[in-house]
């Protein structure tokens, strides 16, 4: 492994990264990455608490909770150069924080689709909340039928140094489109499929039969209601 001098790492330049066996390492380890990366997880807080008080006052209000549950994470640095290699952007601070949106990410799980666009509705409405990007994977699948709601927010975070605004990406699905989607990852990436094929078809009819189920499961609340 080649030996990184300060000198060039505080130029956010990286340059002798590109020539390391292990360069997730070495920018791990970089003053201003982890910075930025301590920035990311304040901004997902922001997000967390937002929707954890929406969460609550719509309990109040309807006696049952919009959101199941929520998941949150901050790429790795590995897979954050391996983003950086696959777009050709050069590795520097800039690239990371814009030409990436998804660095800081957050799950939220809703028990119903209608609750999706409630909840997005409701986050997005925020005065301190920025849509820098939406796609409607509900409305319009991809073709393997993964379904979801991908927002891409900038919310202000408040350091000693002043505000920053920061990008936070923010996928919305119900219990079912979730469980899809996990199984649908660890069965489409085993290696050496000779029937491969065969199975995104079989993976594509269960989206649309789980999607129907989910639609189903709204019409049975909303007659209970």
């Amino acid at each position: 492994m080649d030996k990184i001098t300060e000198e060039v790492l505080i130029p956010f330049l990286f340059e002798d990264i590109k020539t390391s066996e292990r360069p997730e390492i070495i920018l791990a380890n970089v003053p201003e990455f982890k910075e930025l990366m301590m920035q990311y997880e304040c901004a997902i807080m922001e997000v967390n608490t937002k929707l954890h008080v929406l969460n609550n006052e719509f309990s109040h209000m309807y006696q049952r909770n919009p959101i199941e549950s929520i998941k949150t994470r901050i790429k790795t640095p590995a897979s954050i150069l391996e983003k950086l290699n696959r777009r050709n952007l050069p590795i520097c601070i800039d690239s990371l924080e814009n030409g990436l949106t998804d660095i800081a990410g957050i799950r939220v799980i809703c028990p119903f689709p209608d609750d999706i666009y409630n909840v997005a509705e409701l986050l997005t409405n925020q005065d301190d909340v920025m849509t820098v990007a939406r796609k409607d994977y509900i409305k319009n699948p991809k073709k393997n039928g993964y379904r979801s709601l991908h927002l891409i927010i900038e919310i202000p975070i408040f350091l000693a140094s002043g505000k920053k605004h920061m990008k936070v990406e923010v996928q919305l699905r119900t219990i079912a489109m979730d469980f899809w989607a996990s199984l649908d990852h660890k069965l489409r990436y085993k290696q050496n499929l000779k029937n491969s094929e065969e199975i995104a078809l079989e993976l594509r009819e269960c989206a649309d039969i789980i999607a129907g189920v989910d639609l189903k499961m709204q019409n049975i609340r909303k007659k209970i209601q």
